[in-house]
């Protein structure tokens, strides 16, 4: 059985538990976050020395960055939720650094600022905001035509990407209308993986 550590919350937890419950896989999650003061501490900092969530555990194998956790959950019994070549392997792994490299920077200054009054917003967060918005539009335009991000089937990409790109949607951000990115969001967010994923009490959790 894994051992997931992370708030139900996160969203980078939440993308390891939708990977867990689309495989059936055994695991218990225990609750682990800076509001449980339980990611400074030397027993957690030896499984996991940048203090953060999700760390997955399965038995002497210590994984941490969430990204990585879900390459592993693919090669240890997932494959079907990879490419099966290293071309294929890369149309679905590109979207999971792009989500990382361009997503990721303007998805957090989003979530910080989503209390801001317009007074409150400076310069530099309707900078971050309108960068995140163009990568937005990217995977929008990608979509077009498409259910999925990669292959034509559900992959570690939409896996890994689902759950931060729906915060992206619903924040209360200036944005145009996205039509291939919501339906795409939407059909994911339906999947009953997610939905145990993202909800307070994923249903195969131990």
């Amino acid at each position: 059985m894994y051992k997931l550590l992370g708030r139900q919350t996160s969203g980078n937890v939440q993308k390891v538990l939708f990977m867990l419950e689309e495989l059936g896989a055994l695991y218990k999650r225990e609750d682990y976050g800076r509001q449980f003061e339980n990611t400074q501490t030397a027993e957690y900092k030896a499984l996991n020395p940048t203090s953060k969530v999700p760390t997955l555990v399965d038995g002497d194998i210590v994984i941490w960055e969430s990204n990585t956790i879900l390459r592993y959950l693919a090669a240890s019994g997932g494959e079907q939720l990879n490419g099966a070549t290293p071309a294929e392997k890369t149309e679905v792994e590109r979207w999971m650094d792009f989500l990382l490299a361009a997503v990721n920077p303007g998805y957090l200054a989003a979530f910080k600022g989503a209390k801001l009054t317009p007074e409150e917003q400076t310069a530099e967060y309707k900078e971050q905001v309108k960068d995140l918005v163009a990568q937005l539009k990217i995977i929008d335009g990608h979509l077009a035509g498409k259910d999925f991000l990669a292959l034509g089937k559900l992959t570690i990409a939409d896996i890994a990407c689902a759950p931060i790109l729906k915060r992206c949607i619903d924040f209360k951000i200036d944005r145009p209308s996205l039509p291939n990115l919501e339906r795409w969001v939407a059909a994911i967010a339906a999947r009953p993986a997610f939905k145990a994923a993202t909800a307070a009490a994923p249903a195969k959790a131990a």
